[in-house]
């Protein structure tokens, strides 16, 4: 029987600092298959910062104003990206939150009993949160706070096998529109009662990883670093940006890693066989290859977006993660957006000649993280980041990108 969500908050404290300190410490060995030369181990990074920046997941107050002076002047693409969001079914103030008290998400969606509910208010409270920020009309934070009152009021737990995938995607939009209407618009009196949902229902279930593919994991850690702004929990904080950072080199490869990828301590891929079976059958490893190219670029796709957004909101709080990871996350949006416009035939060495394609809305935080602000060219993230424009939403976690990051220079 799973534990129940206090159950599983008792444990939070003891494993934070055994598991952080494993996946930091652990030798060489235990990272690399025995032959090629170790990678070096991953430095940590400062502590969390000692004030948290609100309103500071995924944009700050710098970038929302910049969003609303853009679409209230009429600029694309802001403008036709706002309109798209303000037409979609998360706009809509008729829209009726869906709690339930237990949702159950098996493999594959079976069962799916209030995962795609769950998602899609959580999506609609950000859409709302971000429609009420760019017009000032009350109504849209009225249905932001209607939406995420009742889930707090409602939800004790995930269950079944995909309950920390489904508590990922979920925990990374509850707090996107939770910063925004708690921080700028203010009047919400059970935001109290919302944030204890985020301590004891979704983070128990996701600050302790995922020995799954990689896009679990990285889902996972967005949503922890997420909740933990909202929450101003430094320890968690501090946890899930060093599981982060273990699990970005472990999911995108370098040719500075050696003969083979960098893996997950825990995951024991001690051997050349183990690892090429983990990277779907993939032997040949070239910079910016993914450990799911090879499956599909929608997985893939999720794995991309969540480096992204975690960069994103650390560097809001005030962490540089560009030495550890802005290589892997250029390097990853140019090898699949290259193979996803068809710049290149895709060659036998990689995925036996053959990639399922399907990106999806997913490039634009990295793409202004690293070539609006630090100005690295990128020619083939931008030819698909500007062919998706106006950039919508997945409908699991990614949402309204081209309105919020296109450009945005704060």
């Amino acid at each position: 029987m799973r534990p129940g969500p206090l159950a599983r908050v008792l444990g939070l404290s003891a494993a934070l600092a055994a598991l952080t300190a494993a996946a930091l410490v652990a030798p060489a060995s235990a990272r690399q298959a025995p032959g090629p030369a170790a990678p070096p181990a991953v430095a940590p990074v400062a502590a969390a910062p000692t004030n948290f920046t609100h309103p500071g997941v995924n944009l700050n107050t710098a970038q929302l104003d910049f969003v609303r002076g853009k679409v209230q002047a009429g600029a694309q693409p802001w403008k036709s990206a706002y309109d798209a969001m303000a037409a979609s079914r998360y706009a809509s103030l008729s829209r009726t939150a869906k709690p339930r008290a237990v949702v159950e998400c098996g493999s594959y969606s079976n069962p799916n009993n209030g995962c795609t509910d769950e998602r899609e208010d959580a999506i609609a409270a950000y859409t709302d949160a971000l429609a009420w920020y760019i017009t000032r009309d009350d109504r849209y934070a009225q249905k932001a706070i209607q939406l995420m009152d009742a889930w707090s009021a409602t939800l004790q737990d995930h269950t079944n096998s995909n309950a920390p995938l489904q508590t990922g995607w979920a925990g990374s939009s509850w707090p996107k529109a939770a910063e925004i209407i708690k921080h700028v618009y203010g009047n919400w009196p059970n935001s109290g009662r919302f944030a204890t949902m985020l301590r004891t229902v979704y983070l128990p279930e996701i600050i302790n990883g995922s020995h799954s593919n990689g896009n679990w994991e990285l889902t996972m850690m967005e949503a922890a670093v997420s909740i933990s702004v909202f929450l101003d929990d430094k320890a968690s904080w501090d946890k899930a940006i060093n599981t982060y950072l273990v699990r970005v080199p472990a999911y995108i490869y370098l040719a500075s890693d050696g003969d083979l990828p960098r893996t997950v301590p825990s995951q024991n891929l001690d051997t050349r066989a183990k690892i090429v079976s983990y990277w779907q059958g993939q032997s040949t490893f070239v910079t910016g290859l993914t450990q799911e190219t090879c499956r599909d670029f929608v997985h893939t796709g999720y794995g991309i977006s969540s480096v992204g957004h975690v960069y994103e909101t650390a560097r809001l709080q005030g962490q540089d993660l560009f030495p550890q990871v802005g290589e892997r996350l250029r390097q990853a949006l140019g090898f699949q957006s290259k193979y996803e416009v068809q710049a290149e035939p895709v060659p036998s060495s990689l995925c036996g000649g053959s990639v399922n394609r399907g990106l999806g809305p997913v490039t634009e935080v990295g793409f202004n993280a690293l070539n609006t602000r630090l100005g690295y060219a990128m020619t083939n993230t931008q030819r698909l980041t500007e062919q998706q424009r106006p950039a919508g939403t997945n409908n699991l976690f990614v949402a309204w990108e081209t309105l919020t990051n296109a450009s945005n220079p704060h």
